[in-house]
Parts: C-alpha cells; structure tokens; sequence
C-alpha cells in the first residue's frame, strides 16, 4: 500500500497533536501516525502558564479547561534553604494558572481535537524507517497492529516520536548527550495526602534534600499525589546500594524532607514505584531537508521546572507554521528551517541555562552533586550563553555586542531580582520572562515572526 499526504507526523503526543491541529485547520492534508493505542501513561504532570496561549491557537482551550484537571495558580518551593510560594497571577505572566493533569488523559484530549479538526489520525501504526532522497526526507514505511503495513510519500515529516527520535537520533544520529543532568527519576502515586500549606492552589511543590537530589509533589484531579525523587546517578545507585533497593531509597528521601514527610504521614501508596534515566540531549540541527524534529524528538532538559510539554507543544506550533508558510508560497523553504532552528534552538538554551543555575543554587549538597548538574565546556560548545543570561535578565533580544563574561559571574546576575519582582528563587525570573512568543516583527527569528490569525505560519518582516 503506498499513499501521499503534504504532511506526516510521526508521534501523537503534545508535539505531534499540536501540530497537526494547526495544520488540519487550514486544510493541510495531514497524516499522524502513533504507536500506540490512546489514553497511554506519561509522566510529565505539572504544565506551566505558558501553554495557554497555545491551547487558545489551537482552539482547544475550552476541551481542557472543562475536563476537571487540578486548576495550578502557582508553585511552591522549599530550595536551598528558602521556601517561597510562586503565584501565576504576578503582573506579565502569561496566564494566572495552569493545570496538573493525568498525562494519559491530557494527551488523548489533544490528540481527539486533532482528529475533530481534520487530521487523518492513525493510532497503533509504527513509523519503521524514513526514507531520504538527496538528503530529503521523502517517504515513510509504516506497519499497523493488525497486520497491515505500507509506504507513504510526503512534503514535509515532523518527528515527534519523543525520545525514541526516530529520525533525529535513529538514522540520522544528530543527538548529543550533555554532560549535565544525568539524573535518575524515581515515583509513585499516594492517596489521602494531606494539602501543601502556605502554597497556592493547586500548586506543585519541590523541595531540595540536604545533601543531594530534589522532590517533587503534584496533586491530581483523581484524588492523587505524584510524589518523585531525583538525583544523580552516582548517588542514587550508591544509596541503592546501601538500603538495598530502590522502594528503599525513595522512602529514606520523603523521611528527610520534613514538609513533604507531614504531608503523606496519613496517606498510603498506591502504586508501584516507576524508575526513569533523565539524560539531558540537544540535536545537531532540529530541522533539514523535508523535516523538522520536535518536542523530545529534538531535545530533552530535566523535569525540574516542568518544561517538557511546553517545549513540545511550543515545538508543534513552530514546525507547523513553518510548514504552513511554505505551502502556502508565503515563505521560502529554507528561511523557514532558519526561523524554525533560530526560535527552538533560543528557547531550549534559555531553559537550559535556567535549569542549570536553579541546580547551581542548590545549598549544602555535597561537591558531586553540584559539580554533576553544572553546565561543563563541552556543553557550553555552540551555546550562546551569555546571550542567553542576558535575555532571560533583560528580555532583550538585539545582544550582538555582548561581551563574555566568566560564567559564574552570571549566575550571580540571573539571581539578581527583576524590577517589580520579589528577591526570591531565581531573583523572580521564570519562562514568561524568556519565551516569548515570536508573533511581533520585534521578535522576529531569521527574518520572520509567526502570524496567527487566521492561522498559524510566518510572515516576513516588513
């Protein structure tokens, strides 16, 4: 069986279903395929603000707010011996909440809206191999759970298979594995949890431990906790070691975080411990030649400021625009591979950065701990680091003639409050600060910005 479509996307997690949303709304023949049969289990629980506006350009914005998730107005955190509470309705956040959603449920909503928009949703259908003519990505090869397989040719691939990477890291092998956040993720679920006091609503907690690692703890809609531990891996496989198993490990960390220990003192678990490797990648390039990579399919951080769904679903709608405003003629195909490289590549960086400077202030973990979750020169290579400081401080983009600064001397900055902020966590910064959507020509990437209405794709700067 071979067959065409103008686009084919491979995973229908929040990458893959954000961008064939946005495709299928404007009459793109679209073609999803995904491995598995949905709702599926995920981690990845705790979605920041910044995903609202897109959940709006998708048009599902209303699906989720209906659905009964945790509505999530803040964070609390008890890090490097501080504890404050982080709350969404702050003057210049994006949106004044969040949710904290069960990962299965979330993900089939955004792949049904696909559906309902138009896209041609296959689930249970492997993507096996791409095929590359020239360089080009030009056709699939593709086997359902019921026996059946078959080829199809395409304009345009975005690989959202997650850190699986099919293209990216399979064939292509473009991925590279940084030195930092080789961390070990270990969690479960309770019930009867007591509330977090003092926090938010509906707020995420995370606490560091004394010595080495951090907590997280999520509440959820189903009458849940998500409660993990994160360390590296050297310490976690030591205490492993040491108590004998990993339930072990995992327990010995809740009993040395006193709030956290308060909060489950009542509550049971309900559910065996799930164990995961969070290696930090980027890729060589996240787009070529008839291809873009998207959300883990391109890059992973760590889970400590909950930014992998927005990075997907940021992703989706980058990839999709670009492709939209080449079929469209409005766009030349190259520039928009330049737009859609220039715009992920600054995101991912920025977040990178952050997450390694929160780490960094991370008080009275041992040497390793610190020195494993600090950015090391090989991967600083290709990274624009101050750069990336400076934006996250300023909000500027035009930062051509900034010299280089020692890197230790900007973390001191990073911590140093913006205007209007309390003087807490990371002197108030967070990812509404960083990511601005590039809808203006002042926030153009490669001479274009992103144009979304009527629908999302790239325009060129005036």
């Amino acid at each position: 069986m071979r067959e065409r479509t103008q686009v084919l996307i491979a995973g229908g997690g929040p990458a893959g279903a954000t961008a064939a949303t946005l495709l299928a709304q404007q009459g793109i023949d679209v073609v999803l395929l995904e491995r598995e049969r949905f709702p599926r289990y995920h981690i990845g629980e705790s979605l920041l603000p910044s995903l609202l506006p897109v959940l709006d350009i998708m048009g599902a914005r209303e699906t989720v707010e209906q659905h009964g998730f945790v509505r999530k107005t803040g964070a609390f955190y008890g890090w490097g011996g501080q504890e404050w509470a982080l709350r969404f309705d702050d003057p210049a956040r994006p949106a004044g909440h969040s949710f904290q959603v069960v990962r299965s449920q979330f993900d089939h909503l955004l792949l049904q809206h696909a559906r309902h928009q138009g896209a041609d949703v296959r689930e249970e259908s492997q993507l096996r191999r791409i095929a590359l003519s020239d360089g080009r990505a030009t056709t699939a090869s593709w086997s359902a759970g019921d026996g059946r397989d078959g080829e199809i040719d395409f304009t345009h691939l975005i690989d959202a298979t997650g850190r699986a990477g099919m293209l990216g890291a399979r064939q292509l092998r473009a991925r590279r594995v940084h030195d930092v956040f080789r961390n070990v993720a270990a969690w479960g679920y309770w019930r009867g949890a007591a509330a977090l006091p003092d926090a938010p609503e509906g707020a995420i907690g995370v606490f560091s431990l004394p010595d080495h690692g951090w907590l997280w703890a999520i509440p959820l809609h189903d009458g849940t906790l998500s409660v993990g531990l994160v360390t590296d891996k050297r310490s976690f496989n030591q205490a492993k070691d040491n108590h004998g198993s990993i339930d072990a490990v995992y327990h010995e960390a809740l009993a040395r975080c006193p709030l956290l220990a308060r909060m489950l003192a009542g509550a049971r678990q309900v559910s065996a411990l799930k164990v995961e490797s969070d290696y930090s990648y980027t890729s060589d390039a996240f787009c070529g030649p008839g291809y873009y990579l998207a959300g883990d399919a391109a890059c992973f951080l760590d889970p400590l400021l909950s930014t992998g769904v927005h990075l997907a679903m940021y992703s989706g709608l980058l990839s999709a625009a670009s492709i939209a405003g080449n079929l469209h003629g409005e766009v030349d195909e190259a520039d928009a591979r330049r737009f859609y490289q220039t715009t992920y590549q600054n995101a991912y960086e920025r977040l990178l950065v952050l997450v390694s400077a929160f780490y960094r202030i991370h008080d009275g973990r041992d040497a390793y701990f610190r020195q494993a979750q600090a950015l090391s020169h090989r991967d600083q290579q290709g990274l624009r680091l101050h750069e990336s400081f400076l934006n996250i401080i300023t909000g500027e983009e035009d930062l051509h003639d900034a010299q280089q600064d020692r890197l230790n001397s900007l973390y001191e900055k990073l911590r140093t409050p913006l205007t209007g902020h309390r003087a807490q966590g990371l002197g108030g910064h967070g990812t509404s600060q960083m990511l601005p959507l590039p809808a203006t020509p002042d926030h153009a990437a490669a001479g274009l910005y992103l144009c979304l209405t009527p629908y999302a794709t790239l325009r060129p700067i005036p």
